[in-house]
């Protein structure tokens, strides 16, 4: 069957985040408490993934922390150490991890997941984030946080000095003929001389072109710029909507976008990011639920509240009252995510502590026995409002019942795959291979020569 007969099918990821659930999920009595630096905890967990045939692990990351922040965040691995260290210990799986373009040089980001490319053998990925904390610039000799227009006029000239790193060598451009003393074709070697509004890089890269051509870049975030940005240089979206319809709104302006910035709609995927929690019946899914938001105190969900907006401290307002009005808090952080909050608020007539706990506590959308959570699935893919998920268990148990109960229905509907297809992450997730930009222009002036 060609692929372009083939069925559709849905595409999974599976988030590394320490205890599954919520910010006191390490409470819960199934949690392993240091899994956020345990890395036997996350070996197992990228095993139970790849039993699973699931398409990649993805890891977030932050660049800043305070005393309030979430217990994950405190003391946890660096994303591309991580991989590294399970690029030895898987065979299939794809390793895709955040960095962000506000804080890091394009140099030394195209070498780092290049090498972590070739150490995988082709199963690398970049989720790239511009840093929504305006604390971060404190760690970094910053003296301030760039607004987010601005980030992500920087993200853009990354990524475009980036993967023109990557093209740096050509594919075959590596010879190593012993007989001749031929280690490469000089031809096939070429220099960027970028010199641009924010970075100034000469190259070339030290690391040549992989098995896959390059990384995959995920965008991660729903913000009109985070659109925009992805539409012209990612493969794919991480992203959250609310609702079914929300979702496929999203998904059709950016597939609009696409086609706008001259790409095909098949040049990127979206992934929703969710949560779900599988029980022996609706009833045993919601205690398992409650298990978890029970370990909450308001006192951490008002703190929780807090970081998506600069850490702000809301335990200046009465608890029951509405949900202050902050202006325009937010904006320059997480602010898709701020703008729901502010407005469920206003529309919902919301108190702060029903915001607070909502936060920090909600309850997934796809909650439920295997078969309802696999049921909601399919409802949204075949609405076409994503083309996959990226999964977290929302107890610490749950992500293993998604790969023992979910899975085998969705391939039993033959939603998802029984086995891998492909041998690089690119393979898995059947995006066109990117061809070196160097050798598109020679194939272009031989042919036109001819």
């Amino acid at each position: 069957m060609s692929d372009k007969t083939k069925k559709r099918q849905i595409r999974l990821g599976a988030i590394i985040q320490g205890a599954s659930g919520n910010m006191s999920a390490w409470r819960h009595k199934d949690a392993v408490a240091d899994a956020s630096i345990n890395f036997d905890y996350c070996k197992a967990l990228a095993k139970k993934a790849e039993e699973g045939k699931i398409d990649f692990l993805f890891i977030a990351d932050g660049l800043y922390i305070n005393h309030k922040s979430i217990p994950h965040f405190l003391n946890r691995f660096e994303p591309i150490t991580l991989l590294s260290g399970l690029a030895s210990t898987t065979s299939h799986i794809g390793l895709v991890g955040t960095l962000s373009t506000s804080y890091s040089d394009p140099f030394t980001v195209a070498r780092q997941f290049s090498s972590l490319d070739h150490l995988s053998d082709g199963r690398a990925g970049w989720n790239v984030v511009t840093s929504p904390l305006e604390g971060s610039a404190k760690n970094f000799s910053r003296a301030e946080h760039p607004e987010h227009g601005k980030r992500y006029h920087i993200a853009t000239e990354f990524l475009q000095v980036t993967k023109g790193l990557w093209d740096s060598w050509e594919d075959d451009a590596f010879i190593r003929d012993k007989e001749t003393g031929v280690f490469f074709d000089p031809d096939k070697l070429h220099t960027l001389h970028h010199k641009g509004e924010y970075f100034s890089v000469e190259g070339p890269l030290n690391v040549g072109r992989s098995r896959q051509g390059r990384p995959i870049l995920f965008q991660a975030g729903a913000s009109e710029d985070g659109k925009k940005l992805a539409a012209g240089e990612a493969d794919a979206i991480y992203t959250r909507q609310e609702t079914i319809e929300l979702a496929r709104e999203f998904y059709l302006d950016v597939k609009r976008q696409l086609v706008e910035n001259g790409r095909s709609e098949d040049d990127l995927l979206l992934f929703q990011g969710i949560s779900i929690i599988v029980g022996d019946s609706a009833e045993d899914a919601e205690r398992k639920y409650w298990e978890t938001a029970e370990l909450v105190t308001i006192e951490n969900a008002l703190d929780y509240l807090g970081r998506y907006f600069e850490h702000h401290d809301f335990k200046q307002y009465p608890l029951d009252a509405p949900f202050p009005d902050i202006g325009d808090l937010g904006q320059n952080s997480f602010r898709s995510t701020t703008d729901t909050i502010k407005s469920n608020a206003r529309e919902r007539g919301l108190t702060l502590r029903q915001v607070a706990l909502q936060a920090a506590t909600p309850l997934p959308s796809f909650i439920g026995t295997a078969e309802t959570v696999a049921k909601g699935l399919q409802q949204w893919f075949e609405a076409g409002a994503t083309d996959g998920f990226i999964v977290r268990g929302g107890t610490p148990t749950a992500f293993d019942d998604f790969v023992d109960q979910v899975i085998p229905i969705l391939q039993a509907r033959g939603l998802f795959r029984h086995d891998y297809e492909g041998e690089t992450l690119r393979g898995h997730l059947g995006l066109p291979f990117p061809v070196n930009r160097y050798a598109a222009t020679t194939n272009e002036e031989l042919a036109r020569a001819s």
